[in-house]
């Protein structure tokens, strides 16, 4: 990315800086007072051998925060989500296997290099801070948000706060059996919905019963009108996904169920079978309505800024950093 420029005065006051960390991305952006991005870096989050994954972190919050000044944009707080285990409350990231942290004082060590106040969130907990806020559950206390990427976790939201759970590990659905004794997880488990429905899992399940090894979950979509292998793949996911669903559904009886991450991106060729499958498996009850994410891709950065503002004492109007334009519900 090139670097920043200036032009005019200051962007705004309130600005906020947000860190998503993802398996094989790291992404910050510069978020001004009306929640519009201005400034945006991507960089690889796989770290080589010879390089510490946090400090990779704590380079690119470092860069973020010198761009942002270079657009006389000086930040008021930043925030940084990352999957696994995180202790939100302490500002710990206890456990996160994809990029080699186990705990990690990250609130402590972003607050040292930057001198402002930090937050430090689970990335799905912090998409559904997002989807609530300004997305496809606002105005709503109690719903599901599943972002359907490399694995799969759930946002539980209840009474409007996220759930952490007992262990700061709620909401690891990806790991929920969907087919007792099925194929093996790399977690160790047999039958996970992540083996069956995650976009990293679909492709991998296609290759490994003889199919293309270079397609993606959106090419495996594509190809499901003309290739058998792609269309029971496909069929099994949605089928997988629905199931699950239905188990949430009756735990946690949510207003609203959203789904994210890539794999949504497929829009009624996912949602179609997933709402019939989940429809299929409620009996007594009616099924909560199942939606797009409004935010996609960006979703877990939105409610980074969130995070980043409150932890600035900021307000966060309800609206804050909504899409121009709402999704069509697929």
């Amino acid at each position: 990315m090139t670097a920043p420029t200036r032009s005019g005065g200051p962007i705004s006051t309130g600005c906020v800086l947000a860190v998503d960390v993802g398996g094989t991305t790291m992404k910050g952006s510069l978020f001004d007072e009306d929640g519009r991005i201005r400034h945006t870096v991507v960089v690889p989050s796989r770290a080589d051998a010879d390089r510490d994954p946090v400090d990779a972190v704590r380079a690119l919050c470092r860069r973020l925060r010198d761009d942002a000044l270079a657009l006389d944009a000086p930040p008021v707080g930043i925030a940084v989500v990352t999957p696994g285990i995180v202790d939100e409350a302490a500002g710990i990231v206890r456990y996160a296997s994809n990029i080699r942290f186990r705990d990690v004082p990250l609130r402590a060590l972003v607050r040292d290099d930057l001198g402002l106040p930090v937050a430090i969130g689970h990335d799905a907990r912090a998409a559904g801070v997002a989807e609530a806020v300004a997305g496809a559950a606002r105005g709503l206390d109690n719903f599901l948000l599943l972002p359907l990427g490399t694995g799969i976790a759930a946002t539980v939201v209840v009474h409007g706060e996220p759930v952490p759970g007992a262990t700061s590990s709620a909401g690891e659905v990806g790991h929920m059996p969907v087919y007792p004794g099925g194929e093996p997880c790399p977690c160790g488990q047999r039958g996970c919905l992540e083996v069956y429905a995650s976009a990293g899992g679909l492709a991998r399940r296609y290759a490994r019963l003889g199919g293309t090894p270079e397609l993606d979950s959106r090419a495996i979509a594509a190809a499901t009108a003309t290739d058998p292998l792609a269309r029971s793949v496909w069929d099994t996911a949605t089928h997988a996904l629905g199931t699950a669903l239905a188990t949430l559904t009756l735990t946690l009886d949510p207003a609203r169920i959203v789904l994210g991450g890539g794999l949504a991106e497929a829009g009624p060729q996912l949602f179609d079978p997933v709402r019939d499958a989940l429809r299929s498996a409620l009996a007594w009850r009616a099924a909560p309505e199942v939606l797009p994410s409004a935010f996609g891709a960006v979703a877990a950065q939105v409610g980074a800024a969130v995070l980043a503002r409150r932890a600035a004492g900021l307000a966060v109007p309800e609206g804050w950093a909504a899409p121009v334009s709402e999704p069509v519900a697929g």
